[in-house]
């Protein structure tokens, strides 16, 4: 069984269900229970035959719904239970206590944990369950660091894994560019900047916006779409406006169909200020597209500045900008750094190394 916040789009919920698909496909019993209300790719899931649990949470601390967790685990026979993040793994501890014959109870830790410095009492929550888990997968070495440096989980129950994609479903090929173009109304001969993510501060596409009039005056046939939603979309919208390149900015909202738009790109822009081990970077990869991303996060681990993609600082647009005019310029560079990059996720990235890692992972888990 595995456990989410929700099933929401976002890189932790995609990683769980592409694990969730193929380990189904593979011959394994698995489920996925959501502590909160969700759809997002739940019928997916279902979709695949995989039954989701809903669990229907409520504000604060919900008995009740470690109730249903409980009764959930029980009445399916689970032998694991994999708890992804804070949240959903202080409820599974707490469902699994006092259990006789308990299913082994792991754990993925999706980021850096900065929230938990924030909120002391879901440290304190986090904290106890920690000694009621019988192993931790940290998605990125940094992520590794800041646990297991930090004395917070011990190093003997914490291992590596990096995030893995379904690559072929993000494949690159002449006609797929094409159509791609076609969705998102670019002019097959023109030249395209994508993001793909949460319109959110922390992703700064807004610096993205700013940087278009600059490079619009180098390269007029430049495009850049955005792909996701969120909070900001709105004032996203009205800066382009305002900047007078609201006709070259697509905004296309939440998409189901993002590996069918991305082939559509010339240059993968990430601006974040910050990121975990990107779902949406190896996605970038495994498109053969050429990247720029800011060197925080797991991003370093994923693109080699210079062999599979260009690094900036983050929140500066200089670095950016030269970065982005440097690639626009030079179709053979974006063409190397982008076969070098498909080349590493294919190798390390892809969902057949994840399914095999977390394999091993949950064996090494039961014996303890």
């Amino acid at each position: 069984m595995h456990i989410v916040d929700s099933l929401e789009f976002g890189g932790l919920e995609r990683v769980t269900t592409d694990l969730a698909i193929e380990q189904k496909r593979r011959g394994d019993t698995v489920c996925v229970f959501s502590l909160l209300h969700t759809e997002g790719l739940k019928p997916e899931l279902e979709a695949a035959g995989i039954e989701v649990i809903v669990g229907g949470k409520r504000d604060g601390l919900d008995l009740p719904l470690i109730g249903r967790l409980r009764r959930a685990i029980a009445e399916r026979g689970i032998e694991v239970v994999h708890a992804h993040n804070f949240v959903p793994n202080y409820h599974a501890a707490a469902a699994l206590w006092g259990r006789w014959r308990r299913p082994t109870l792991v754990c993925s830790l999706h980021d850096m944990g900065f929230r938990l410095d924030r909120e002391p009492r879901l440290k304190r929550f986090f904290t106890w369950a920690i000694g009621r888990t019988q192993g931790y997968a940290m998605v990125g070495s940094q992520v590794h660091g800041r646990y297991v440096g930090s004395g917070m989980v011990a190093a003997e129950r914490a291992t590596t894994v990096l995030n893995g994609i379904p690559v072929d479903r993000f494949r690159w090929t002449s006609e797929r560019r094409r159509i791609a173009r076609e969705r998102l109304g670019v002019p097959q001969d023109a030249l395209l900047i994508g993001a793909v993510g949460r319109q959110v501060a922390l992703k700064n596409h807004a610096l993205l916006i700013a940087l278009m009039p600059a490079l619009l005056a180098r390269h007029p046939s430049l495009r850049l779409a955005l792909v996701g939603s969120g909070p900001l979309e709105a004032d996203l919208r009205a800066q382009a406006e305002a900047a007078g390149v609201g006709d070259r900015v697509i905004l296309t909202g939440q998409r189901r169909d993002v590996a069918d738009l991305t082939p559509g790109f010339d240059i993968f822009a990430m601006p974040s200020l910050t990121e975990g081990l990107s779902i949406a970077l190896l996605e970038a990869c495994a498109t053969r597209l050429a990247i720029v991303a800011t060197a925080v996060g797991g991003n370093p681990e994923l693109v080699r500045d210079g062999e599979s993609g260009l690094l900036v600082p983050p929140g500066e647009g200089p670095p950016l900008l030269q970065a982005l005019d440097r690639l626009l310029a030079d179709a053979p560079m974006r063409e190397r750094l982008g076969q070098n990059a498909c080349d590493w996720v294919r190798q390390h990235g892809s969902l057949d190394t994840l399914y095999t890692s977390f394999r091993t992972f949950y064996e090494t888990a039961q014996r303890r």
